[in-house]
């Protein structure tokens, strides 16, 4: 029970301190974006959700994922797979459309309830027969299919990593190679995004400001992140993404009932 109303006690002060959450969300989220190429959107843009308005938290996570993937490329660009990047980003524009689509006419609840369902699936089955398929080269069909579908669930709710996971996965890629092919995926998809939020007039003075206090977290976390990602063996890496992606399903599931 204590430690239950230090926690409350923690959480009202840090919100009265919004900067503070600030710094400190955008350095959570980089370090597990730098630790595991991904995933630092599901934790950044509901906690900024809790102190800023949705117009202001989730261009503030792309500035900042745009800033990850900059720095990650200048640090490790001789472990991407270019071949694979290119046309993961080629058909996931092709998804896109698709997910804008569903974004104004799906519904919202059906589908991510079913892509989180997949996800765990997914991870407990690799967890269990440590997912003894694999692909020696790349696989057009299955290129089109995650970069494809990475489109639909990016262009729809911001969801692009899962799929690009599952390849990764799937091409047994070298935690390092894993970490910056996914970033030079994240690059251009980051951009294109901006590219809206500018055009809808939303990247103003304010938001920048905000972006300083985010990149005083997130800095250190880039370089803190690089140091845990070199130091996790390939198995062990993937069983803990496995482990991040069974987490992102049950999030989803809670985000589709809800």
């Amino acid at each position: 029970m204590k430690q239950i109303f230090a926690i409350l006690y923690l959480a009202r002060a840090l919100k009265e301190h919004p900067v503070l959450i600030i710094i400190v969300v955008s350095f959570v989220a980089t370090l597990v974006r730098s630790t595991f190429g991904f995933g630092e959107s599901m934790v950044a843009v509901p906690l900024f959700l809790w102190i800023l308005p949705a117009k202001i938290a989730v261009p503030l996570s792309a500035l900042l994922s745009v800033t990850v993937a900059l720095v990650i490329l200048v640090q490790d660009h001789r472990k991407i797979h270019f071949h694979s990047a290119k046309w993961l980003v080629i058909y996931a524009a092709l998804g896109i459309p698709i997910g804008l689509l569903l974004l104004v006419y799906g519904s919202e609840p059906l589908i991510v309830s079913g892509l989180g369902i997949f996800l765990i699936g997914y991870s407990v089955y690799s967890l269990r027969y440590k997912n003894k398929f694999h692909l020696q080269k790349d696989n057009k069909l299955l290129l089109f299919l995650c970069g494809f579908f990475s489109g639909i669930f990016g262009g729809a709710y911001s969801i692009n990593g899962p799929a690009l996971v599952i390849y990764g996965n799937l091409r047994r890629w070298p935690a390092k190679t894993f970490r910056a092919t996914l970033q030079a995926y994240f690059l251009p998809a980051s951009f294109l995004g901006l590219a809206g939020f500018w055009w809808k007039g939303l990247l103003d003075l304010h938001l920048f400001i905000y972006f300083g206090y985010a990149f005083a977290g997130a800095f250190p976390a880039i370089f803190l992140g690089r140091y845990f990602n070199g130091r996790l063996k390939d198995q062990s890496f993937f069983d803990y993404v496995y482990a991040g992606l069974i987490l992102i399903g049950a999030l989803l599931i809670y985000r589709g009932i809800r």
